[in-house]
């Protein structure tokens, strides 16, 4: 009996030691890509979405967005190693701040028309190797939420916060599932 109780617990020690190790394990470089592309992607879209059930005619969502949307992106770059950083931007932009570079318009085209001809999805991730950097490209498409800010019919309200806070606006007029932009983490290399 001493003996059994002994294997079991040599069992169960050996076992917590795995999932602890396991916990630990350091992620890949795209795991880690795609976590910080999560981080800021899901913190916009809780906050954006608490916004829109507390008014949803949209104009409080606007007033998030002129506010808070470049302060929560530069809070959880700090949460990151000094090695990475995560952004947003697009072939069509409101803040200047997010105004894409060469690489991204490249990639964000092809993207772009993958999208459109049903090459690729919403859900996939584009990994692109740059010589300072690799890059992790996740697409943003154009949701029922973001029509009222980003869309065809957006409410004069809505149209005056846009065009006092972002007198160079570019980045209405998408139609539902259109291809908005791209969440883009990018780890230097090391």
């Amino acid at each position: 009996m001493k003996l059994q109780l002994f294997i079991a617990s040599l069992v169960c020690t050996a076992g917590i030691h795995a999932s602890q190790n396991h916990g630990t394990q350091a992620l890949s470089q795209t795991q880690e890509g795609i976590k910080y592309i999560k981080m800021l992607g899901g913190t916009l879209k809780s906050q954006l979405k608490a916004q829109l059930q507390a008014d949803p005619s949209g104009l409080s969502a606007i007033g998030f967005c002129t506010a808070q949307a470049q302060l929560i992106t530069n809070e959880v770059n700090t949460q990151l190693p000094d090695y990475a950083k995560v952004r947003r931007t697009s072939l069509r932009t409101r803040n200047s701040i997010n105004k894409p570079d060469t690489k991204d318009i490249e990639i964000m085209k092809e993207i772009e028309d993958s999208i459109q001809n049903k090459r690729a999805t919403a859900m996939m991730v584009r990994k692109v190797n740059t010589k300072e950097a690799t890059r992790y490209y996740k697409p943003l498409i154009a949701e029922t939420a973001c029509l009222k800010c980003h869309g065809e019919n957006i409410s004069p309200e809505i149209q005056a916060v846009i065009h006092e806070s972002y007198p160079d606006e570019n980045a209405s007029h998408y139609t539902l599932g259109a291809f908005r932009g791209v969440i883009v983490s990018e780890i230097k290399k090391r």
